[in-house]
């Protein structure tokens, strides 16, 4: 089942990467990008010439709306951005939801037909430059795949800072905060999909094939990604919000520690070595020590307002571990902006703004406060165990379409 052909990195160079990618709040590791299949020579003889027709209209569309916009989409231009994160990116995702309930009639009740086309895509991540496969399936994870990056492309968007109405501080509005968390849980909807319905069709010899952008671990990587950035922006909003407390606010930090963490373990020993792949884990790497960095600060506060020389000493431990955590993270974060592709931060807003400012100067405050209390040697101690929270936030609940009625008046041979 499903031949597979995969182009090694040195012949042609067909896969395009931009130098710069601009500024980045959201990563997305580049666009996988179909290449033109002829159905009419694959299924002429099985299907009708309408089904054909429509299946390869449809296809067309996304090879080339993707061909052209997906080097624009990775360098994320303001011009670009809509209200609702860039009418391309809208385009292309309604052109991926219109074709896959036809392309799964391919896929229906087990049908041979998955095995008679050769979808051939342009990876990122992976060193061979395509692959191609006898496989309808692939032609499903691929699909998805796309549809969940085009809306992290999008949520990118809607988080790039823009002048405010004053003229001062670049900000992010709180509609468009909001609006990226449903666009997150999209995303993660997309890949959890993938993983949960789609993977199980690949025999395990055909799995083990897939390109390293459709690894189970990279789907889930990028799933967890999602929704780490989702509780990412719940957290600004509570920090905006009068009502939330630090309880809360703890909670908040401490599961996106956890998302991040499940994150990294899911891509630490696959091969990322390649540009979009190396940058993709220093990007996860980043983020996982930036959300330590919140969480023991909101951990410290917490613990500070105990009473006891000790719950003084464990805060002072905690919130140093935020602040060496947050030193840690601007160098992770150095270190992702100057991996190929260059890419470089937005002006500083909401969570990690408020932290940059808020972790040193609270530290150093508390530090000296119990130094002029307590002995010396009591308030040097190793940093607190963070609090365990159950982790809230789940994916969109995304299930695979059902079959295009075009189908179901199709006479195939399946022979």
């Amino acid at each position: 089942m499903g031949c597979l052909v995969s182009t090694p990195k040195d012949t042609g160079g067909i896969r395009r990467r931009p130098g710069n990618i601009g500024e980045v709040s959201v990563f997305v590791p580049g666009l996988r990008i179909p290449k033109p299949v002829d159905f009419s020579q694959a299924l002429g003889d099985c299907l009708s010439k309408s089904l054909v027709e429509r299946l390869s209209a449809l296809r067309t569309r996304i090879v080339v709306m993707a061909g052209q916009e997906a080097p624009t989409i990775t360098r994320t231009r303001r011009r670009t951005a809509t209200q609702h994160g860039g009418s391309t990116l809208a385009d292309l995702l309604q052109a991926l939801e219109d074709y896959l309930p036809v392309l799964l009639g391919l896929v229906k009740d087990g049908s041979p037909l998955q095995h008679k086309v050769q979808f051939v895509w342009i990876n990122q991540e992976d060193d061979n430059e395509e692959t191609a496969m006898f496989s309808a399936w692939y032609e499903v994870l691929s699909v998805l795949h796309l549809m969940a990056m085009l809306s992290l492309s999008q949520a990118n968007l809607l988080l790039l800072p823009r002048i405010s109405a004053d003229g001062y501080q670049p900000k992010v509005s709180e509609e468009n905060r909001r609006t990226c968390i449903d666009v997150f849980l999209k995303a993660a909807g997309y890949l959890d999909c993938a993983v949960r319905q789609v993977l199980p069709q690949f025999p395990s010899e055909l799995r083990r094939k897939l390109p390293v952008d459709l690894a189970e671990g990279v789907l889930r990587a990028l799933c967890l990604q999602a929704l780490g950035q989702g509780v990412d922006i719940q957290l600004g909003l509570a920090i905006d919000s009068t009502k939330a407390t630090l309880a809360v606010k703890r909670r908040l930090a401490c599961e996106m520690v956890k998302y991040w963490q499940q994150a990294q373990d899911n891509i630490m020993n696959l091969p990322l070595s390649n540009g979009w792949g190396e940058k993709h884990r220093l990007f996860t790497k980043w983020k996982y020590i930036e959300a330590k960095a919140a969480a023991y600060y909101y951990h410290g506060l917490i613990l500070d307002e105990g009473n006891t020389e000790k719950s003084h000493g464990m805060a002072v431990a905690a919130l140093q571990a935020a602040d060496e955590y947050l030193k840690e993270s601007k160098k992770a974060c150095e270190a992702f902006n100057l991996a190929v592709p260059l890419s470089r931060n937005p002006p500083l807003w909401g969570t990690t703004k408020f932290l940059s400012e808020k972790i040193p100067k609270d530290t150093s405050s508390k530090v000296r406060i119990n130094r002029d209390l307590y002995s010396y040697e009591k308030i040097i101690e190793t940093a607190p165990t963070l609090p365990d929270f159950a982790l809230a936030l789940k994916p969109e609940e995304y299930q695979l379409s059902i079959v295009d009625a075009s189908w179901n008046e199709e006479n195939t041979n399946k022979g």
